[in-house]
């Protein structure tokens, strides 16, 4: 009898939070396979190249993830305006999202521009810190429509009209791959271009998407009620501030983890360039399968965020229990994959004719066995985050995250890289440190203030 009540508990909630995620995770993946096809092809073209791409891609990211915790945190807040039905709320807050996705973008595009002295002085090699400045001061104009997108992302998301945004994320696929064959190795009569070429195609793709979500939110019936881009240019300065203030912590704990990622990118160049693009396509296979988590994620800060609107903290606890099931589920499969064909993974990398590929090739392959190690933990670190941010809790997240992936594996990299001689496999072993001790401590916020109510009350503040 219990079993029986439990399946009828779960069922319905795993099918409503599959229709939802998947999708989610289809998009994820399909924006991941466009990062996959640039490494792939500037791989074909060189191994500089390549290296070059990883540690420009890596300083994209940092500025990325800062700006984007405005599109993510708004996700949670229109999902239980929706549930509340409060049109007025829902459009106040995607508003200012999108005002904020604006104006990022202005201030820090010029650290792109002027970026090889930055790499230069962090230690990496000249002719690695010039390719990739080529490649920023192209890619950089690319971080405003890819953060609007986002915001856009969250707000259809939030409506469960995720299809509509895995189409779209999969159109810009096979244009980014033409495009790369066609400006990276010059084909069809264009220009030999290298990794530039592969930033006019990124740039190029992020615009149509972003033309194509404006689109879509401004014809969809269902969403005509919330006059999005009504009288766009007015200034709403409460719903800003609270929506800055939302976002601002998810965006510095993205770069909290993100950083940590950056910095052993950082730390694997201190290394030499070899190993530096073997650590790129290992963590690029991994966050492949955390795409999949992260799309889990938004599905679990969607659905708790309609339990918060209203105030049910039994659909709340369910949704949360069948988001971490399918999460688990997926991250022993990866475990299993990386486990038993490292060899073959790595080798859709490269080409291979190049001389330094089977030295690549041998340190990658090592360090697919650690990237199988944080499989469980990871996912279960961005699950905790989701949760929390349905819930707009992200404050003490941020901290959390900061203590865990800058105190402890941070650290923890680089003393068993460099102090006791492991090299690339210490750094991967602090990997998994920061995200087990980030993944313990935010489930355990979670179910603890879901315990005492605290996440069902009336009021919560920001």
């Amino acid at each position: 009898a219990v079993l029986a009540m439990a399946h009828r508990a779960v069922n319905p909630h795993l099918r409503a939070t599959l229709a939802l995620g998947l999708p989610l995770v289809g998009s994820h993946l399909a924006r991941m396979a466009i990062g996959v096809a640039d490494t792939v092809m500037v791989g074909w073209y060189g191994v500089e190249e390549l290296a070059a791409l990883v540690i420009a891609t890596s300083f994209f990211h940092i500025l990325f993830f800062l700006g984007m915790g405005f599109g993510i945190g708004v996700m949670g807040l229109i999902a239980a305006a929706i549930a509340r039905d409060d049109q007025v709320e829902v459009r106040r807050s995607t508003r200012m999202a999108l005002w904020l996705s604006i104006f990022y973008p202005l201030l820090v595009t010029p650290l792109m521009w002027f970026s090889q002295p930055i790499l230069l002085a962090i230690g990496q090699e000249p002719v690695v810190a010039a390719l990739a400045q080529d490649y920023l001061r192209i890619a950089g104009f690319g971080l405003l429509p890819v953060l609007c997108a986002l915001t856009l992302n969250s707000y259809l998301a939030a409506m469960e009209r995720t299809q509509v945004v895995l189409w779209i994320t999969l159109a810009g696929l096979p244009v980014n791959v033409f495009l790369n064959w066609v400006l990276i190795f010059g084909n069809l009569g264009a220009p030999e271009l290298g990794v530039r070429g592969a930033a006019i195609a990124s740039v190029s793709v992020q615009v149509l998407q972003l033309v194509l979500l404006v689109g879509y939110a401004a014809w969809l019936p269902a969403a005509r009620k919330y006059h999005l881009f009504q009288r766009f240019w007015r200034v709403d300065k409460a719903e800003l501030k609270a929506v800055f203030l939302l976002g601002l912590p998810i965006g510095l704990t993205m770069v909290a983890e993100g950083g940590l990622f950056v910095a052993s990118n950082v730390m694997m160049g201190w290394i030499g360039t070899v190993p530096l693009a073997a650590h790129g396509i290992a963590l690029q296979l991994a966050s492949i399968t955390f795409m999949v988590h992260l799309g889990m994620s938004n599905a679990a800060t969607i659905r708790v965020g309609q339990a918060k609107g209203r105030g049910d903290a039994r659909w709340m606890r369910d949704a949360g229990v069948t988001v971490m099931a399918v999460s688990l589920a997926v991250a022993l499969l990866a475990v299993t994959v990386f486990v038993l064909f490292p060899g073959q993974l790595v080798g859709l990398y490269l080409d291979a004719g190049d001389p330094e590929t089977p030295a690549l090739v041998a340190i990658a392959t090592g360090l697919m066995f650690y990237a199988a190690l944080f499989q469980l933990t990871d996912a279960m670190q961005v699950i905790g985050l989701g949760m929390l941010r349905g819930v707009q809790d992200t404050r003490v997240p941020m901290i959390i995250a900061a203590i865990s992936y800058w105190l402890i594996g941070m650290p923890v990299a680089y003393g068993l890289a460099f102090v006791a001689g492991i090299g690339p496999a210490g750094l991967w072993l602090g990997l998994v440190s920061g995200l087990t001790v980030a993944a313990a401590l935010l489930m355990r916020r979670f179910w603890r203030g879901l315990a005492r109510g605290d996440w069902t009350r009336e009021a919560q503040p920001v």
